[in-house]
């Protein structure tokens, strides 16, 4: 348990007060995080890949504490088995001579502190971004900067897209996800804006092929996040639980999600 003292400074003309509240918190299970991206960049042969892996901390630890140790690997259908080397102690494992293949399915194994966990995926195409628009007079007050990401959704195909939006500017990036129920076969565009943008700033821009099923984990997660997700007296959100499973004890689940996309990037400098 955690105790934290909240110091409430009440201000009043001829005197002030000090009181001190005392809120327990409890801690949660450390769990294992596993963040297994695969990215294929066009143009690129994608044979360098990494995983990271972490543990769970209290709210209030600002550390991050790496999973060290474990043994990763990936396989696919054909024969290839992929194994990923953690970088010193970082808890970041790297493998060199990944093969990527559109529409192939490909499972992951983790081994950390002698319990098993897996997950499987298919790696998923992207459309490339044809071109970007961008707009100056956006925003409420209609003076906030806004990029238009223009792609051409492929026709009679279910489609799933992950945006990322990466500037100077904030600490984390933009996130962003569509599907194509009422734009198929469409040109249609990713979307951002920032008040903070200047001419001569690059943003990256990424758009990520995905599967159904990680595209409604992002949105879960992204609607949670948003400043519209509720006030600070609605029910708390529940923990969103990714394709990784725990093979050993089920009841000790992890974190994060196993996920491959080919990958569209433009760098766009702000006019």
């Amino acid at each position: 348990m955690k105790k934290i003292a909240i110091i409430l400074f009440l201000a009043f003309t001829t005197y002030s007060c000090e009181d001190i509240i005392e809120v327990d918190l409890n801690e949660g299970q450390q769990r294992l995080v596993i963040d297994a991206s695969i990215n294929w960049f066009k143009n690129t042969s994608g044979n360098e890949q990494s995983i990271k892996l972490s543990l769970t901390a209290p709210f209030f630890d600002q550390d991050i504490e790496p999973a060290n140790n474990a043994i990763v690997l990936i396989s696919d259908t054909n024969g290839n088995t992929f194994d990923f080397i953690e970088d010193g102690n970082s808890g970041i494992y790297r493998n060199s001579n990944f093969i990527p293949v559109i529409n192939g399915t490909y499972v992951l194994s983790v081994l950390y502190e002698n319990e098993q966990y897996t997950a499987t995926e298919t790696l998923k195409s992207v459309v490339p971004i044809d071109y970007i628009e961008q707009k100056d007079d956006g925003g409420f007050l209609g003076e906030d900067i806004e990029l238009k990401a223009f792609y051409t959704d492929p026709a009679n195909i279910d489609n799933y897209y992950f945006f990322e939006f990466l500037s100077p500017i904030p600490q984390i990036p933009t996130l962003e996800v569509y599907e194509d129920r009422f734009t198929d076969g469409n040109q249609i565009f990713g979307f951002y804006t920032e008040e903070n943008l200047e001419p001569g700033m690059d943003v990256t821009i990424r758009n990520y092929g995905i599967s159904e099923r990680f595209y409604n984990f992002m949105f879960t997660l992204l609607q949670q996040g948003s400043e519209e997700g509720g006030g600070p007296f609605e029910t708390q959100p529940a923990t969103v639980r990714g394709n990784c499973i725990n093979q050993t004890n089920q009841d000790n689940f992890p974190f994060g999600y196993f996920r491959l996309s080919e990958v569209d990037e433009v760098i766009y400098t702000i006019q």
